[in-house]
């Protein structure tokens, strides 16, 4: 636990990197987002001041899509951006656009979920185990969907998967739950990036707004998105959530706040007020159990920021989740903000999603349990959320007990995953050769194969 003498307290508000408002590089600053409600940190530092506490004037743009937002931050068109986690450490080891982008805010835990077409779950629902209730028995293990996709095989018809952007948290947990449940989701190469090569099922990239309507036509059979657009599938009548992210790895890591390496460099003291201002806002989320969420509901209701129907995202960020229609279940921890540790940039988050990306080929050849390690520190910086969660406490804005830092930026292992596979990023070499479907040590793609 932090420990915070009165010494460093009075120390801290001494330092003129902590002035509210003083040696601000910049203080007029753009940031982008997609329409997903993870990006409440954003709406919610802007419309309660906190921002403008620290001596900001910020003005939020919705971008069209990831890659957009990511070339105009690298661009220097947006100061910042609310990110896939997986966009600032693809970046950096040169996966799709080549750039320095770090992080040190994680902007939350949790919020996405796995969707299906209705006549999808209807074959599924006879592999699916019902509670005492009669209700379908959660979580539902992607076992249930292999018959499904194997009757889709056996009629030479594709089976087709919607996700946000190949380095999406959504893409690597769909895969995950696919092959947990013995369904091979498929392989990247160098030459073939479309992460099809030896599927069983395609998997492409749809447009978060867009995943409900273009399940609706056909063109794809389900989805793996953020809210609110698997609520919106139910309220349309059109689809079933059949698994939420926190059943696929508990309290997983979902978007970070990314800067390039270059505007850190030159913008020490701005970085420190915008990793404050969002610190404040994730803590306001959470607080005495979400009683906020109502308002932030309201707020990311609104065009500018979301723009869904309050109702459809109130479902899971009020700490519900609705699957079939009626059939609303508890879900406290569907968004995560601030409690357990969500906003703190750990080094182990880091390295999972480097495995992941050399599990299914993005990463094209082995690499040493250190390469995993120093790539992980080069893009999380959590050392840059500690002095502003210091110059928080120091300003009575926050308490000590509020934040719990492990000393080197690793989680503990843990075996929180849908498949029970035990996850260490430490040893992350073991941990890849350890799952059943993937790559492991030695093997590459190419020519349409592993080899």
């Amino acid at each position: 636990m932090l420990r915070t003498s009165l010494l460093l307290s009075v120390a801290l508000l001494a330092h003129p990197a902590f002035a509210q408002t003083a040696d601000i590089e910049k203080d007029e600053l753009t940031l982008g987002f997609i329409k997903l409600t993870d990006m409440a940190p954003l709406a919610i530092a802007r419309e309660k001041g906190f921002f403008e506490d620290e001596g900001l004037y910020v003005t939020l743009e919705a971008q069209s899509n990831w890659k957009v937002l990511l070339d105009r931050v690298i661009a220097g068109e947006l100061d910042g951006a609310h990110m896939l986690a997986g966009q600032p450490i693809a970046t950096t080891i040169g996966y799709g656009t080549k750039g320095a982008v770090v992080t040190p805010f994680s902007m939350d835990l949790n919020g996405n979920a796995i969707t299906v077409s209705n006549a999808v779950w209807d074959e599924m629902k006879p592999h699916v185990a019902n509670g005492a209730d009669g209700k379908p028995q959660h979580p539902i293990p992607a076992s249930a969907l292999k018959p499904v996709v194997e009757a889709y095989a056996d009629r030479g018809e594709a089976f087709n998967l919607g996700m946000v952007f190949p380095v999406s948290t959504h893409n690597y947990e769909l895969r995950y739950w696919l092959a947990a449940g013995g369904i091979n989701p498929g392989f990247y190469s160098p030459e073939d990036v479309s992460g099809q090569i030896e599927g069983d099922v395609l998997i492409s990239v749809t447009p978060p707004p867009q995943m409900p309507a273009t399940m609706e036509a056909g063109t794809i059979l389900g989805y793996s998105v953020g809210e609110p657009w698997n609520q919106a599938a139910v309220a349309k009548g059109i689809g079933v959530p059949v698994i939420t992210d926190n059943d696929i790895w508990k309290n997983n890591p979902e978007k970070v706040f990314g800067l390039t390496a270059q505007f850190v460099e030159e913008n020490p003291n701005t970085v420190l007020a915008l990793t404050k201002a969002l610190i404040r806002a994730a803590i306001w989320l959470d607080e005495n159990d979400n009683a906020n969420r109502a308002e932030a509901v309201e707020i990311l209701a609104r065009a500018e920021y979301v723009g869904a129907d309050a109702a459809v995202i109130a479902n899971s960020m009020t700490g519900t989740f609705e699957f079939e229609p009626g059939d609303k279940r508890p879900a406290p921890d569907f968004n995560v903000f601030f409690r357990y540790n969500a906003t703190f940039p750990y080094y182990s988050d880091a390295v999972w999603y480097l495995t992941q990306m050399r599990r299914w080929g993005q990463i094209g050849e082995d690499k040493p349990d250190g390469w995993y390690d120093e790539t992980a520190k080069a893009v999380y910086k959590p050392d840059l959320y500690k002095q502003a969660a210091e110059a928080l406490i120091a300003e009575g804005k926050a308490s000590a007990e509020m934040f719990d830092f492990d000393a080197d930026g690793y989680r503990e292992p843990t075996a929180e995953f849908i498949d029970g596979v035990t996850y260490d990023g430490k040893t992350p070499n073991a941990y890849i050769d350890s799952l059943t479907i993937g790559l492991k040590t030695g093997q590459t793609v190419s020519g349409g194969a592993v080899n």
